[in-house]
């Protein structure tokens, strides 16, 4: 047999034992074994170089790490779920489900819904094209993921080759998740190595898609569930479709079929799905899971409960958030009790300070508890909370740990109620007097340089959203913050590689050992590179990074946007900044206050001798005030869109030169009217301004009119 045969044979042999294995759990041959076959694979291809493809089982990691990952568009939105906490709110989604589809005649009596289980992991999106993995995605905002092919590769449950090779981009979706074997090995890895343990397999999921190495997630030991497809087809110009497409495919008719064909291409498929003739049979499954589901390999939450013919889902619909034909059944959160060892805070950048519940270590839905939120003040008021209770603890979605109450018959007769402090606790605070506004319920430190407020605004300024600095986490900010090597932004834009690597971090482990660790040069280089690649960042990055009230996102983008620098920014007024599309009262003052700051000026000139772009570049002004269509339309939205948000529709606007406002008058170019619109789709009636609904609104951006 030649090497092109051999190879060929070989890759099939290994593809059939990698689906045994990873997707349907029945290995036929021993590890051993199957490592022998890789090894004859690889030596062949080391041999035959012209003969290795992207689908060859030993392409799966990539030689090199990353320097980041790059956006990337959905082929449609990937929606969130609406959620049911009780067997009521379920009954309450069937009659809403069966209420609508009988708006044109009698309503059902039943409705054949799909339940499967709610993995507990990461949203994927993967792109196959005539088979071949061409691309992987997260979710990100659910227009826009982060491109990360290069560790859905290493995830030997996804194929590299579709069976059946079906013609044209097929785009998939599923969740990425750590199984519980993994989980636990890895952590027994790191408890040797003396590295801190991950909280629970979603958070070690999560951490590893984002690791810039794909080398690294391949150890993990990842694996995956599919459960929707959405065909592309870009030939004839239509939209992407869920469940049906042109290239020589038959439209899928049920959601059943749909999981079917995932199965049939080779997709594992999470195995416990089921078709249920009515809501009476979907209550029994979430009643049998809930009680079962912690035999199983990998974590759920819950039950997703879905519509199954795809005709019936068209004619539901969705709202801008969720579609009307699925819901999440969440299982009711596990509650333990446990001792509430004493009453800490914490204080945000904002210098919002919270109070928190440290707690005697307790098991709950299958992580360690030992903190626990406790809102605010007024909430540990009322639920009468006090250090040294006996309390219920709960996670919420389980997910986040919350103290539910106290256990009363437990009390201890000399316990106090507990009394928020009256000064910013040391450490890590600076002992400044709290306040609170009469309309707030949240008390705060007013120094700006009490250090725990550094420590959150450091961590938010180096946020993905803001200033992305890579690398530039809690630890290592607390540790420059200690050292008395950071007490503002512009700091970070002065540190060495050096002294970042001689940060030294002291843990102490669960037998009580303590052990010390070295940043690090190759860690430290690493960081040092993304604070100095931050300097070009976009001019409203900086405004989202600098944590000033009120501003997020969205609100930096349209200051940066309608100013265009700093310098513009400081010498406008209130009236101004009010003028703005988008800029109301509450912010346009919050932002005149930050700006009339002393020291919040010099520490803006101390970032401009860093290099920090403050302001827009001219051409890109120029592209956005003359090449765009729209320019000198005006656009007001009312109601909600299904296909995408307020933020999103007004982004495409601006992109496409137009403006848009929040009122309508004779000068209005058009108003769109998504669901549940208000007065100003009557309005626009009244002064006969034209109205756009959904479909013509997207057609028009798609067209670029």
């Amino acid at each position: 047999m030649n090497a092109a045969a051999r190879i060929a044979e070989l890759r099939l042999q290994i593809r059939h034992h990698e689906e045994r294995y990873y997707i349907l759990s029945e290995p036929e041959i021993a590890d051993a074994e199957f490592d022998a076959l890789m090894r004859e694979l690889a030596a062949l291809e080391a041999a035959h170089p012209e003969l290795v493809t992207p689908d060859s089982p030993t392409q799966r990691v990539g030689g090199r790490a990353t320097d980041g990952f790059a956006s990337c568009e959905h082929a449609q939105p990937m929606l969130s779920l609406d959620n049911a906490y009780s067997e009521e709110e379920l009954r309450a989604f069937d009659e809403r489900v069966r209420r609508a589809l009988g708006e044109t005649g009698a309503v059902p009596d039943a409705v054949a819904y799909v339940a499967e289980l709610k993995i507990d992991g990461l949203s994927i999106a993967v792109t196959y094209n005539n088979g071949l993995l061409v691309r992987g995605a997260t979710r990100g905002d659910g227009v826009r993921g982060e491109d990360v092919t290069a560790n859905v590769r290493t995830i030997r449950a996804i194929p590299l080759r579709l069976h059946g090779d079906p013609s044209g981009p097929i785009e998939v979706r599923g969740e990425v998740y750590l199984p519980r074997t993994s989980f636990e090995r890895i952590n027994r890895e790191r408890e040797a190595s003396d590295e801190p343990l991950f909280a629970n397999p979603r958070n070690a999921a999560a951490g590893a898609m984002r690791n810039l190495d794909p080398a690294l997630v391949a150890t993990r030991g990842l694996s995956a569930f599919f459960y929707q497809v959405v065909m592309v087809s870009p030939s004839d110009g239509q939209a992407p479709r869920d469940g049906a497409r042109d290239a020589g495919v038959e439209p899928d008719q049920t959601h059943a079929d749909t999981l079917e064909r995932l199965r049939a291409w080779g997709l594992p498929v999470e195995p416990h799905w089921h078709r249920q003739g009515g809501i009476d049979d979907v209550i029994a499954f979430c009643r049998e899971w809930e009680h079962t589901r912690r035999t199983l390999d990998f974590d759920t939450d819950g039950v997703v409960v879905k519509v199954d013919a795809l005709a019936l889902r068209t004619r539901l619909g969705a709202t801008s958030k969720f579609p009307r034909w699925a819901i999440a059944f969440k299982f009711p959160a596990e509650q333990k009790t446990t001792r509430l060892l004493r009453i800490e805070v914490n204080v945000g950048r904002t210098g919002a300070v919270t109070p928190y519940a440290v707690l005697e270590p307790v098991s709950i839905a299958g992580s360690t508890v030992s903190m626990a939120t406790l809102h605010n003040a007024d909430d540990v008021a009322r639920k009468d909370i006090r250090e040294g209770d006996w309390v219920i603890v709960e996670k919420a979605g389980d997910v986040i740990p919350r103290v539910v109450g106290p256990v009363l018959s437990k009390r201890l007769p000399a316990s106090q109620p507990w009394v928020m402090p009256a000064t910013c606790p040391i450490p890590p605070g600076c002992g400044s007097q709290l306040q609170r506004d009469d309309e707030e319920v949240v008390w705060r430190c007013l120094n700006a340089s009490c250090p725990a407020k550094l420590q959150r605004s450091l961590e938010h300024f180096a946020s993905r959203g803001a200033m992305n600095i890579e690398g530039l986490g809690e630890s290592l900010i607390a540790q420059l913050i200690a050292g008395g090597l950071v007490a503002d932004f512009a700091d970070l834009y002065s540190l060495t590689a050096g002294t970042i690597a001689d940060l030294t971090s002291a843990s102490t482990r669960g037998d009580g050992k303590v052990i010390t660790r070295r940043v690090g040069d190759k860690h430290a280089g690493k960081v040092l590179a993304q604070i100095d690649r931050s300097r070009g960042n976009e001019f409203w990055r900086l405004l989202y990074g600098l944590g000033i009230r009120h501003i997020g996102e969205r609100a930096a983008q349209i200051l940066a946007g309608a100013f265009h620098s700093i310098e513009s920014l400081l010498d406008a007024t209130v009236e101004q900044f009010q003028d703005t599309d988008g800029i109301g009262p509450v912010l346009a003052a919050a932002l005149r206050h930050w700006l009339d700051e002393p020291r919040n000026r010099r520490l803006l000139e101390r970032l401009r001798s860093a290099g920090i772009r403050m302001e827009v570049p001219p051409e890109e002004r120029v592209a956005r005030a003359a090449d765009g269509p729209l320019k000198g339309q005006t656009y007001v939205l009312t109601g909600s869109l299904a296909t995408m948000t307020r933020d999103e529709a007004t982004a495409a606007i601006e992109r496409l030169g137009g403006r848009v406002t929040g009122s309508v008058s004779k000068k209005t170019t058009a108003v769109v009217v998504g669901e549940d619109a208000g007065s100003k789709a009557d309005k626009a009636r009244e002064l006969g301004v034209p109205t756009l609904d959904e479909a013509t609104f997207r057609a028009r951006l798609d067209a670029g009119l």
